[in-house]
């Protein structure tokens, strides 16, 4: 069920997107008096799951759910209807206009899906206002992976300083060390002070470990939930107990326990834990990959987290400056995929999918649909033939140099535009599978 929840989320989100994209170039083409033969939600080679034609254009579900499109009369696009270019060219049709027309019915699904991205960010802020952990607040301090241990962390180190500089969120020094723009890091430990340094090649090492989470912040194993059928369940184990050994062995924090209960996989395990200030143990036995089935009590619990809230005049320009900010953010990190060990994390529809709640929550969806609206409008705007970047290249050669190229040129172009995205969108979802595979 959790995966059916995150599907619909992400079919939810990626039809909102494409609808308005899609929109975004109607809108413009109606401006110039250009006919739309075609306005489609997903693709519908062969047939169509629900098709309507209301004056000039057929409005339409197709049954691959892939994206979605507008066919414009008279412009080469993914169609590749050649028919049509071979008839004189018609007062309403795309290559009929001006270039600089031609050029707004282009941008236009760019910039309809990065303002509403900010609109959403907007909404968000004004409804939920915004939540974050500051640095300094992580009173237990973090709990780091094998690789960042390698660079000289250890669990429990609380971090004061990236490159002598105060860093306020949590979010935001995870993304400087990952993106290598911190080389050095002050933390405190056992009270004293000291400096870790990051190695040149630190981005290789965390992206090659496939972890999501290189450093968080400790906090204790209180449960919330225990799920029913599971081994803690079978125990006798309740929400509120708060774990604090195996096998009699302590250990200190919530993110310590998947390591600690690693080499009992299968094996009969003794949990210590708290219950109405009393000390008990249950025997169970872990699943063959280390689960007992208990849900722990969200961080927030423990921590003091910096509540922001926004009035409505407030919101737009904080929507505004996120909205620039993640796209500068997920710019940048492009660069990271330009590598062996990137290229490797680089997914598909079920990578998308899995960052999407498992239980439906409204704000965590529209912050997905608003990231989701900005890479979208991003990865348009880039100009590879057969996205609205590669249209809006050859229009910008021709409002330039007065010279138009050729129908022929435009439809070697669409079809080498096409083997590129398809190919990498073969590549990311492989990836996707051989993660699933493993």
């Amino acid at each position: 069920m959790e995966y059916v929840i995150q599907g619909l989320g992400l079919i939810l989100s990626l039809s909102i997107l494409v609808v308005l994209h899609e929109m975004g170039h109607f809108v413009f083409a109606r401006i110039f008096k250009t006919r739309v033969e075609k306005f489609y939600l997903f693709f519908n080679p062969w047939f169509s799951l629900f098709k309507k034609k209301i004056g000039d254009t057929e409005y339409g579900v197709g049954w691959l759910p892939l994206g979605g499109y507008v066919k414009i009369s008279g412009m080469i696009d993914e169609s590749m209807d050649k028919e049509q270019l071979k008839q004189e060219p018609q007062p309403w049709e795309f290559r009929s206009k001006p270039a600089w027309q031609r050029l707004f019915i282009m941008i236009g699904g760019v910039l309809v899906n990065f303002i509403l991205a900010l609109i959403i960010y907007s909404m968000i802020l004004f409804t939920w206002g915004s939540d974050y952990l500051p640095v300094k607040n992580a009173t237990w301090g973090y709990h780091f992976n094998d690789v960042a241990k390698g660079f000289g962390f250890q669990n429990g180190d609380k971090i004061i300083l990236a490159d002598g500089k105060e860093i306020e969120e949590i979010s935001d020094l995870s993304r400087n060390i990952l993106l290598g723009n911190v080389k050095s890091v002050e933390i405190e430990r056992n009270g004293q002070r000291s400096i870790v340094n990051i190695p040149h090649d630190g981005t290789k090492k965390i992206l090659a470990s496939g972890e999501k989470f290189y450093l968080e912040p400790r906090f204790p194993f209180v449960v919330e939930k225990v799920i029913d059928g599971n081994p803690a369940a079978k125990a006798g184990m309740q929400a509120g107990d708060s774990i604090v050994s195996i096998n009699g062995i302590p250990f200190g924090m919530y993110t310590d326990f998947a390591d600690k209960l690693k080499p009992y996989a299968g094996k009969k395990t003794r949990l210590g834990f708290y219950r109405n200030g009393q000390y008990l143990e249950k025997e169970l036995i872990p699943t063959e990959d280390a689960k007992v089935g208990i849900q722990p009590k969200s961080p927030v619990h423990f921590f003091d987290v910096k509540h922001i809230e926004y009035g409505f005049f407030e919101s737009i320009p904080a929507g505004i400056s996120q909205g620039f900010e993640t796209l500068g953010g997920y710019v940048k990190s492009l660069k990271l995929v330009f590598s062996k060990e990137g290229a490797k994390q680089v997914g598909g529809f079920g990578t998308i999918g899995g960052l999407f709640p498992k239980v439906w929550d409204w704000q965590i969806f529209w912050n997905m649909t608003a990231l989701l609206s900005v890479i979208l409008a991003f990865m348009n705007i880039l100009p590879i033939p057969a996205l609205d970047g590669g249209h809006v290249l050859f229009l910008l050669f021709e409002m330039i140099t007065g010279r138009k190229p050729s129908d022929k040129f435009l439809e070697y172009a669409q079809v080498i535009g096409m083997v590129i995205l398809f190919s990498l969108l073969i590549f990311a979802n492989g990836n996707d599978f051989l993660k699933l595979f493993k």
